[in-house]
């Protein structure tokens, strides 16, 4: 990784240098063939991790950095803010440390500016966002309602009672937000209840629209899409209306496929909802995989999530399976954003991955309810205190915002 962050360093600083010289497109053409041949060859493994830094449109990578100290947060508390969910609410239910909360991103090559509430209001005046995906979608969408709550208080506007579809409206900006439950992106069931691992077994429908979203999205001018965890969970694979194969079905004479099939498929049909939407104007922001921390033992036997302070970038690598996700989202996003500019769609890459895989200490574990309360919930390793990490997500969210303008 250090590897790759200095052939990225001088690759900016020569760009500097050279930017008022007659030959700095090709040179620059030149310098970015060069990195994207001599980079897979050396580092096959990391070689997406250092995608997200051609899609941006400033002169630093601001999702490659350090956590670094932060007296100053945070900057907002669960006493202020009304919109955080109790399994997230970890100082409401006793977690004693709070120094995981005095942290920020620090891009290797810049800074990242931390969210400005009244800024983001005004770039999206009049405009609106839908947050698309599971429930770590949902979270990072309470996240900014908290953050956006030192400004205004937006009254709910939904059309359900139903949490997975709530909608906001922020009244003196004409700014509406919204989020759409959809854990696995396309059409999906469940099976049974238990399934192999007691975590249920659902079906699939790979090549078919989650029409609860893909109906309502030409009424958005942001879409942040989103998912990751419940591809973990066994699951069985239809493409054309018929059985394909499974993720760990167990089941005899039914093919079993990798995680990441599944994975790279709902992307496919996502993207292609969003490219084959006539009415759909809009820019879709793709939030890359959150990995969880789990340590000793598995997320339903044990496991837990204990560390009090980040990593260093050089002290953890993304695990087997969340790679192989990560990078099966990466290739779908890549091919999507191609056929996007043939109508005219527009797709921005969040690679939140490699910051957030250096928060361990970031999430609920079990201060998502009271000790003595009778519940039947694992240590929650997967989703975000909040205040907390994820917090960050804004940051990103507005500088990229404002690289659009």
């Amino acid at each position: 990784m250090k590897q790759i962050h200095l052939v990225k360093l001088l690759f900016i600083r020569m760009i500097n240098i050279l930017r008022n010289t007659p030959k700095f497109i090709f040179l620059t053409t030149s310098s970015i063939l060069l990195l994207l041949t001599v980079i897979p060859l050396y580092y096959p493994n990391l070689i997406s991790y250092s995608s997200s830094y051609f899609d941006l449109k400033l002169g630093c990578d601001i999702f490659r950095g350090e956590w670094i100290w932060n007296p100053e947060a945070t900057y907002y508390t669960n006493a202020t803010c009304n919109y955080i969910h109790d399994h997230q609410n970890c100082m409401k239910y006793g977690r004693p440390d709070t120094d995981f909360l005095k942290w920020r991103w620090k891009p290797n090559d810049c800074e990242l500016p931390i969210f400005d509430p009244v800024q983001f209001l005004e770039l999206l005046r009049g405009k609106s966002m839908a947050f698309v995906g599971d429930s770590v979608g949902r979270n990072q969408m309470q996240s900014l309602m908290c953050l956006l709550s030192k400004v205004e208080n937006p009254v709910e506007i939904s059309s359900t009672d139903e949490w997975h579809f709530k909608r906001w409206k922020y009244t003196n900006y004409s700014f509406t937000i919204q989020t759409f439950w959809t854990p696995y992106l396309v059409r999906s069931e469940q099976e049974e209840v238990n399934g192999p691992t007691n975590s249920g077994l659902f079906n699939l429908y790979l090549d078919e629209f989650d029409l609860k979203w893909t109906t309502k999205l030409h009424q958005f001018d942001y879409i942040i899409l989103s998912a990751g965890h419940w591809f973990y969970r066994p699951a069985m694979f239809y493409e054309n209306g018929k059985l394909v194969g499974c993720f760990y079905c167990l089941r005899d004479g039914v093919k079993d496929f990798p995680m990441s099939y599944g994975y790279a498929k709902a992307f496919q049909t996502a993207f292609k909802a969003i490219n084959s939407s006539p009415k759909f104007k809009g820019k879709t922001y793709l939030r890359t995989f959150a990995p969880s921390h789990f340590e000793g033992g598995t997320w339903n036997q044990g496991a837990n999530c204990h560390r009090k302070k980040p990593f260093k970038s050089n002290e953890t690598q993304l695990e087997p399976k969340g790679l192989s996700l990560y990078n099966a989202q990466m290739e779908e996003y890549r091919v999507a954003k191609e056929e996007g500019k043939k109508t005219g769609k527009r797709f921005r890459l969040m690679d939140i991955t490699p910051a957030t895989l250096l928060r361990p200490d970031g999430h609920p574990s079990s201060y998502g309810h009271w000790p003595q309360e009778n519940v039947t919930l694992y240590n929650d390793c997967v989703h975000w205190c909040l205040p907390g990490p994820i917090d960050s997500w804004s940051d990103f969210l507005l500088e990229m915002l404002k690289t659009d303008k």
